[in-house]
């Protein structure tokens, strides 16, 4: 099956002699080519000579080129320009800065600046934590990068980092009425990475870190956990680990199953799988193996005692002391969860699998194995991928936990947070309702945002990290 993604699509602009049949001619042109037709509109008539802009969605930029020239052929049509429709989104950035308040008079001028901002400055002087209640600093986070990991593009810098940072902040606002920045920095030197977001931090209510590589993501944000006085969040690692949590809570509900119990193999040992791991086992879940492209992760491994995360688990994970390949230790195992590469699981490894197993795999954008393949073997597939069921996103965890920190004011996201998070994003799926396709909500279910914010919220003031009671009416937003 060939799928098709607006993340492909281009916007042809057609000009022709307006004649009975070549519309038809185009359409037809198009479909042959396996393009698929989103939207046909008329730009206007002149001369004779109708102008249409026909939106197609192509499986990759070369398909779309091939599209195009294959409208080419027909003859009596011009093609006049070809926009790439997600080029056209990110021109100019994708987000901007607007005032609260309108300055239309002298008034307005001298209280919103000088000399009336003066004594908020006082203020906030003699008291700093009043600066989370008279600036931006109550509702903004920080997306931080040093573009070292972004998305499966790789170490490719902070400038090519931005328009994923853009769009992280674009969904802080659109799901949990967060406001967020983008700060790609130009260093990807653990101190000085440290160094800046420390000296940036009161400005924001919050630091997400994003696309920053392992194994150096967790020491930094580590650090900055102990060192700030504001939550610091990775959420490729947590966030991963919260919806994947979600997401196996719910699979092992609906096939009556005791998620403490269940054989979880995790194939990825990078900073989102010792995060899914770490979680789990907060979660009660004791027997987990975690596979590295070498195979499992043991005590007996001489060649990992220069890899700090990969110590931890093997001091900490795997238990039994399995050893072997992927392949060799997925037998009899109830989950697997793959946060690593394409097409490292076969149809043979997924059926070695125990009865009404569930399969993750996360590889973006080609996960470990094809989704259709595991369907044939096991009870339950998810992927990364929004064109299959059961997508595992981070968009269902980070807006809301971080709507529910802002809102208690909370100095740090615990484990207990963690794990409330996972039970919110759960339990909007009532028993029910849950079928094999649908075992975690859309990333378009507004209800998830703010019953994540609640829990989280609850969660902070009853570890004792909320520094601000609320009596706020939680609402989705």
């Amino acid at each position: 099956m060939t799928h098709h993604s607006p993340s492909y699509a281009i916007t042809v602009r057609l000009r022709y002699r307006d004649q009975p049949g070549l519309l038809g001619k185009i359409t037809t042109a198009i479909g042959d080519s396996n393009g698929f037709i989103g939207a046909v509109d008329i730009v206007g008539v002149s001369d004779g000579l109708i102008s249409r802009d026909i939106t197609v969605n192509a499986t990759n930029v070369e398909h779309g080129q091939r599209i195009v020239e294959t409208i080419r052929q027909i003859a009596g049509i011009e093609v006049v320009n070809v926009s790439d429709r997600v080029f056209l989104m990110h021109l100019g950035g994708k987000i901007e800065v607007n005032p609260k308040m309108p300055i239309k008079t002298r008034d307005d001028l001298s209280m919103a600046y000088t000399p009336g901002v003066a004594r908020v400055c006082t203020a906030i002087h003699e008291d700093p934590e009043s600066s989370f209640a008279l600036t931006i600093r109550k509702n903004t986070v920080a997306v931080v990068s040093d573009g070292s990991a972004v998305l499966g593009l790789g170490n490719i810098g902070p400038r090519a980092a931005m328009p994923v940072m853009e769009g992280k902040a674009m969904l802080f606002k659109e799901f949990g009425e967060v406001d967020a920045f983008p700060i790609c920095l130009d260093t990807q030197d653990t101190e000085e990475i440290i160094a800046t977001v420390k000296q940036l931090a009161p400005t924001f209510g919050g630091i997400n870190l994003e696309d920053i590589s392992a194994p150096r993501c967790i020491e930094i944000e580590e650090r900055l956990e102990r060192e700030l006085e504001i939550p610091v969040f990775h959420d490729d690692q947590h966030g991963t680990a919260i919806v994947v949590l979600a997401g196996l809570k719910n699979s092992m509900r609906f096939l009556n199953k005791d998620l403490a119990g269940a054989r979880v193999l995790i194939n990825g040992a990078g900073a989102a799988g010792t995060a899914i791991a770490k979680l789990l086992m907060q979660a009660g879940v004791p027997d987990i193996v975690v596979c590295d492209s070498k195979g499992a992760i043991h005590k007996g491994r001489t060649d990992i005692a220069h890899n700090s995360i990969k110590v931890w688990l093997s001091e900490n994970t795997n238990q039994d002391g399995q050893s072997g390949t992927l392949s060799d230790v997925i037998r009899g195992k109830d989950v697997f969860v793959g946060v690593s590469v394409a097409n490292v699981l076969t149809g043979d490894d997924v059926a070695s699998m125990g009865k009404d197993a569930v399969v993750f795999a996360l590889a973006n954008p080609n996960p470990e194995i094809d989704p259709k393949v595991a369907d044939e073997h096991v009870q339950i597939v998810a992927t990364g991928r929004s064109d299959y069921a059961n997508q595992i996103n981070n968009v269902l965890c980070f807006p809301g936990l971080f709507r529910g920190v802002l809102d208690v004011r909370a100095s740090a996201i615990n484990d207990a947070m963690k794990l409330a998070a996972a039970d919110a994003i759960a339990d909007v799926i009532s028993p029910e309702n849950l079928t094999n396709h649908y075992v975690i909500p859309s990333v378009f279910d507004r209800r998830v945002c703010g019953e994540v914010a609640k829990a989280v919220a609850q969660s902070a003031l009853e570890t004792g990290v909320a520094r601000r009671l609320t009596k706020q009416a939680y609402r989705v937003v």
